[in-house]
């Protein structure tokens, strides 16, 4: 080879270089739904592959394409946002305990007095039409008041044993991954945002460690005389570079002194600065008190939310009543009447989950959950904040290595087809 060709060795070694890490991180996150053709006919033949193998995006569903890595395990990946961040930041006793009381009663309180007297006219109807209309209108007007004068007392009392039985309400694992796997590109924000500077990083190593292995490479190239040493050498360079960029940026975990250097990890020497961004992530998309009152409302443990809310509101009922409770269960009859009560309980449930849902409600909410996450995140022994990161990727690091590689050889044969 000429003196031209040897020299664009380690340029061309590492212009594959970066575009592999570009193209490796791409594949990380993109594109967030399966992009290619999906053939019934390979999902049998899919099976018959090894099991890691299946596991690549658009082989484990039988199609030809692909889909990033990271929104195609978008459930896994909330399992691991869980297990190795979320949960060791705090229980759902914790994140209920973060949020204003006091603020969330006020709040519910007043979303519920304008559709309190929609709700015990709903119910008054169904169960007992002919007394509801037989009853002068100042009679309907006084139980109304009375029953709204009755909320600033239960709403609170409410709040409270939510509060008090959150911990068998609500499963916080079971919340993010139901919320992520709905919402993929949320999983994208999470590792993404949070290792932003890392990833950047290992896509600018590429060309560096490209570029420096290009060079034995070249020397390499030269002695023996064969341009043939780059398709060799080209698959290697690309794993070793791969390899090398994403043991910088998550190794050593604790920091090691050799001679004058101290060698740390990057992502874990940014922990103070990448808690908040955590943070920032997590209170304002996932625990918030949105997703806790739809978890709350509608997901597995729905019918134990309903049964301690509505335990807690129909004494309401009867206090409502006043005085002139033995007389209305005379009048209407025991059974009727504990089936207005009830039905006044069970409906009001909605009521009162349902104003946590508020956007800016959540907007202000988010700020107590933040700091609780930016704290016990910063306060992380540094081999569980690497986890944090480093599993949503290891899984998938042969993808990567392998990627590095094939690149490496299509380098070599664009390195030969141009200088021959």
């Amino acid at each position: 080879m000429d003196l031209i060709s040897l020299l664009t060795i380690p340029l061309f070694s590492g212009a594959i270089g970066y575009a592999t890490n570009w193209t490796g991180v791409w594949m990380l996150f993109h594109p967030l739904r399966f992009r290619g053709f999906r053939l019934p006919g390979l999902a049998p033949l899919a099976k018959l592959l090894p099991r890691r193998v299946q596991q690549v995006p658009g082989v484990m569903v039988g199609g030809v394409g692909w889909q990033g890595i990271i929104p195609s395990r978008a459930a896994k990946m909330g399992s691991i946002a869980v297990d190795k961040g979320i949960a060791k930041v705090g229980s759902a006793r914790d994140f209920y305990d973060q949020l204003d009381r006091e603020a969330l009663a006020e709040h519910v309180l007043a979303s519920a007095r304008e559709e309190i007297h929609e709700l015990v006219e709903r119910v008054m109807v169904r169960e007992h039409p002919q007394l509801w209309r037989d009853l002068p209108p100042r009679l309907r007007a006084r139980i109304h008041r009375r029953v709204e004068e009755q909320l600033p007392e239960v709403i609170p009392e409410v709040v409270d044993e939510i509060g008090d039985n959150i911990d068998q309400l609500l499963d916080p694992k079971l919340m993010v991954i139901r919320h992520i796997e709905a919402h993929p590109e949320l999983a994208n924000k999470v590792f993404g945002a949070v290792g932003d500077k890392e990833l950047k990083l290992i896509i600018n190593l590429g060309f560096v460690f490209g570029f420096v292995f290009g060079i034995p490479v070249a020397v390499l190239t030269a002695v023996l005389g064969s341009p043939l040493v780059l398709l060799v050498c080209g698959p290697i360079v690309g794993w070793v570079t791969n390899w090398l960029a994403i043991l910088m940026i998550f190794e050593p975990v604790t920091p090691r002194k050799v001679g004058p250097f101290t060698l740390h990890g990057m992502f874990l020497r940014r922990q103070h600065e990448a808690s908040d961004v955590y943070a920032h992530v997590v209170a304002d998309d996932i625990v918030t008190v949105h997703n806790i009152a739809v978890e709350l409302l509608h997901g597995v443990r729905a019918d134990k939310t309903r049964v301690v809310i509505a335990n807690a509101l129909r004494p309401a009922v009867d206090r409502a009543a006043g005085p002139l409770l033995p007389a209305v269960r005379l009048a209407v009859g025991p059974r009727e009447y504990d089936a207005i009560r009830e039905g006044v309980a069970a409906e009001s449930v909605e009521h009162t989950i349902t104003p946590m849902t508020d956007p800016e409600f959540n907007r202000r909410q988010a700020r107590q959950l933040h700091a609780l996450f930016v704290e016990r995140m910063r306060e992380l022994p540094p081999a569980d904040f690497s986890e944090m990161m480093r599993s949503a990727m290891r899984e998938d690091e042969w993808l990567l290595l392998a990627h590095g590689a094939v690149l490496g050889v299509i380098g070599g044969l664009l390195h030969l087809a141009v200088f021959g």
